[in-house]
């Protein structure tokens, strides 16, 4: 495996003036030297000439990765004008943080029904020689093995769970799936010497053929959560009043009598209408 080491190169700046002094001897010397000497004078200019292409750039947040003949020399992160082996391949990675966002996938979730969901995952380079070497091009493998890692995610965890399901959801628990989902990516580009910062859904949802009777299923879950959430407080109430009625005397009441109040109570207290009064002149017996 390849992993990052650091160039031996040099400041282009002090290159650069050195260079033009040795060219302008080796011009000197073929003018003005005796012939012998105009020999060497030229052969001095034609390397001199030859270590001008040894001149590069690297800039903020970039890396140059250096190779000689197909061998890796090592990977240049300093900024600047810099000077290196005129032979050596000079390849720039950025270093820069990336994202990108997934296309909708169409999964299904763990209990079989057809989703739609799409991430966004925040990653950069750390070791350019793997992102080079390892893979054949480091931003397609991100973007594949990212897709990869949120498809097996989503089939993995359900959309939605009820209440007595201990397992984490897609739609409940968006915090903790951006964990698991950031870990499984990492997991699968550690090899392209990759560093994801963070992964998040950006789109999730019911596929649009199971939409509408997914929606009314969640509707009536909540009408169901919010009638018993009134009956447990209508049952409470109707206890206190009968307890109330019969620690202050102000009425006493029979088996028949108290669940005739509990009835109209509980009519009153978990109705959609509001009720009507009604006078009962009579007896109930």
């Amino acid at each position: 495996m390849n992993q990052e080491i650091e160039a031996n190169t040099g400041s282009g700046y002090v290159l650069l003036f050195v260079l033009f002094l040795a060219q302008l001897g080796s011009v000197a010397g073929v003018v003005f030297m005796p012939p012998l000497l105009k020999v060497a004078s030229v052969l001095v200019g034609i390397i001199v000439f030859m270590c001008w292409w040894g001149f590069y750039m690297v800039g903020p947040n970039q890396g140059k990765v250096l190779q000689l003949f197909g061998r890796y020399v090592g990977t240049d992160r300093n900024n600047g004008l810099r000077w290196a082996n005129p032979f050596y391949s000079k390849q720039s990675v950025s270093l820069r943080v990336r994202n990108f966002e997934s296309g909708r996938l169409k999964v299904n979730d763990a209990n079989g029904n057809p989703i739609e969901i799409a991430a966004i995952i925040v990653w950069r380079v750390v070791d350019t020689a793997e992102a080079v070497f390892e893979v054949d091009n480091y931003e397609n493998y991100v973007t594949i093995q990212s897709e990869s890692a949120l498809r097996n995610l989503a089939t993995t965890y359900p959309y939605e769970h009820d209440q007595e399901d201990g397992r984490l959801s897609l739609r409940s628990d968006s915090n903790a799936i951006a964990k698991k989902l950031l870990v499984e990516v990492q997991d699968r580009l550690q090899k392209a010497g990759v560093e994801v910062m963070e992964a998040r859904l950006s789109h999730l949802a019911y596929s649009p053929e199971i939409a509408q009777a997914m929606l009314q299923r969640q509707q009536a879950s909540a009408v169901l959560a919010a009638r018993k959430i009134i009956v447990q407080g209508a049952v409470g109430m109707v206890s206190d009043a009968l307890d109330q009625l019969a620690e202050q005397g102000v009425v006493e009441l029979d088996n028949e009598r108290r669940a005739a109040m509990v009835s109209n109570l509980l009519v009153v207290l978990c109705g959609d209408q509001r009720a009507q009064p009604v006078i009962n002149a009579g007896s109930l017996y």
